[in-house]
């Protein structure tokens, strides 16, 4: 594009009523149709994680920092475990970001067609498309990201140093969100130092930044350092298990089909060379490279790199709205149809495998065949049920000291959250932050045992018969396939205590 190496004309200071209520529109729709769809199946097990660690409120968790069980808290307390209402913050902040994304696409210069054209690719990217669909840290993690990238074309365009606080600010929600942030705030640091934008650091309100985000994340410092800094240790294990088992292959393939939406894949591109060509702007390609070149280096998971999208899809529907103002109409229509037509036909075919239109069918079967994390949300009601069930065939003797343990976060999750109206006991977990809490005080010597194997069971416990089966409703996902048994035994065949101290377990 001939005009990309010019500097973008700044935004009008007053924007446009009707754009911006064109990107409310884009926004507001996307939203309803995820308000419209997100109670179809059941919570997927990491919303029973969320839920579960929202019970017990604290500075830090094993697996992620506090800012996401707080949200679900509010969720909680606001809707009961009503899905709808405790995915609606997932939801808008998803809106949050597509709104934000036209306007960077203003503040670069970008008129209707721009700011549009941007808020839509990232409508119908994957990834925003399917955090729409659950309540994940993942979600708010996107949010700051964009936030943040807004906020630094803010400064850079109108050199205000005030904008360093509100950097500051979402570096620090960013940091209470999801530690892999910390990759973005390194390719902002970066960005600057490796540019001309480096006198906008000579200011005391970088300073106050830096102190602001610190201030934020304190807390969580402090909790990790009270708990031998274990999310380090989750985080290994992790990573391992991910290179283990491939799920950090196809890093740069996913950053296509995954991260943007495939037909963008012009525009961002643009945007990026956009970005290094302007003087003015080329931070915003440093923070874009340096994340993405750290989690490639790393053997980071595709995915991780998403929320650096926006900013160079903002800038790259920039740059092609002006040079489509060079071409003759006739042609410029032409290319305009076939980019909306490639991102609409990729959003749609993405739309069928991410978001639960059906209940039934075989649109249902469509997605359950290619998405599974929606098989993930299959089968917790029943599983719960089954439990309650084998409980009210044991003998009040046994019922006085049962104890129900788990194998994963979301059986945990499934027997805290869901188990309520069964009067379930309380679960007894290893796994993550459940470790953290320990067994009861007053040991169980009837247990029932989810989530292992036969010869974990006879490992692990005594007198262990299969009481019971989860099938999932007969669809194939962690719990029907991997450890379907559900276990009826006696205490464990170690004291409690030794148990605790062999099973410190991460997932």
């Amino acid at each position: 594009m001939p005009s990309a190496n010019a500097e973008l004309r700044p935004a009008t200071a007053a924007p446009p009523r009707i754009a911006t209520a064109a990107l409310l529109a884009i926004a507001g729709l996307t939203a309803l149709v995820h308000i419209l769809t997100n109670s179809r199946y059941g919570f997927h097990r990491d919303e029973l994680q969320f839920l579960s660690d929202a019970k017990h409120l604290a500075w830090g968790y094993v697996a992620y920092p506090p800012l996401t069980p707080f949200v679900e808290r509010l969720s909680l307390a606001l809707f009961g475990l009503n899905k709808i209402g405790l995915r609606l913050a997932s939801v808008l902040a998803q809106a949050l970001a597509i709104v934000v994304t036209g306007l960077m696409a203003r503040e670069l210069g970008g008129k209707r067609l721009a700011q549009c054209t941007a808020a839509l690719c990232v409508a119908l990217t994957p990834l925003p498309m399917f955090e729409a669909t659950e309540f994940q840290y993942t979600t708010f993690d996107y949010l700051w990201w964009v936030l943040l990238a807004w906020c630094v074309i803010r400064l850079l365009r109108s050199e205000n140093p005030r904008w360093w606080l509100a950097i500051g600010l979402f570096a620090g929600l960013g940091v209470m969100t999801k530690y892999s942030i910390l990759f973005y705030i390194a390719g902002i640091l970066l960005g600057f130092l490796l540019t001309r934008a480096r006198r906008c650091l000579l200011t005391p309100y970088f300073v106050a930044a830096l102190a602001i985000t610190t201030l934020i994340a304190l807390p969580n410092f402090l909790w990790q350092a009270h708990h031998q800094f274990i999310s380090l240790d989750f985080l290994r294990h992790i990573h391992t298990r991910d290179v283990g088992e491939g799920r950090a292959e196809g890093f740069l393939w996913q950053q296509f089909w995954l991260c943007a939406n495939l037909g963008s894949a012009p525009l961002w591109i643009a945007g990026l060379v956009a970005f290094f060509l302007s003087a003015r702007y080329r931070v915003l390609a440093w923070m874009f490279l340096i994340p993405v070149a750290l989690f490639a280096f790393d053997k980071g998971r595709g995915y991780y790199t998403a929320a650096a999208y926006p900013m160079v899809l903002a800038m790259g529907a920039v740059a092609a709205e002006r040079w489509f103002t060079t071409l003759r109409p006739a042609f410029r229509l032409s290319l305009e149809t076939l980019l909306f037509a490639a991102v609409a036909a990729c959003g749609a075919a993405t739309a069928a495998v991410l978001i639960p239109f059906a209940s039934s069918g075989p649109l249902m079967r469509y997605a359950l065949a290619n998405n599974g994390d929606l098989r993930e949300e299959i089968g917790w009601d029943d599983l719960v049920r089954t439990v309650a069930q084998i409980r009210d065939t044991l003998p009040p003797e046994q019922q006085a000291h049962l104890g129900i343990t788990t194998g994963n976060y979301g059986e945990f999750g499934a027997i805290e959250i869901l188990g309520r109206p069964y009067a379930l006991p309380e679960p007894i977990g290893t796994t993550n932050s459940e470790w953290l809490w320990g067994y009861p005080a007053d040991p169980p010597t009837t247990i029932i045992a989810l989530g292992i194997r036969p010869e974990q069971a006879d490992q692990i416990f005594t007198n262990c018969r299969v009481a019971g089966h989860n099938n999932s409703q007969g669809v194939r996902n962690e719990e029907s396939t991997d450890h379907p048994w559900i276990f009826l035994c006696g205490p464990p065949r170690k004291p409690w205590a030794e148990v605790w101290k062999e099973h410190r377990d991460f997932g």
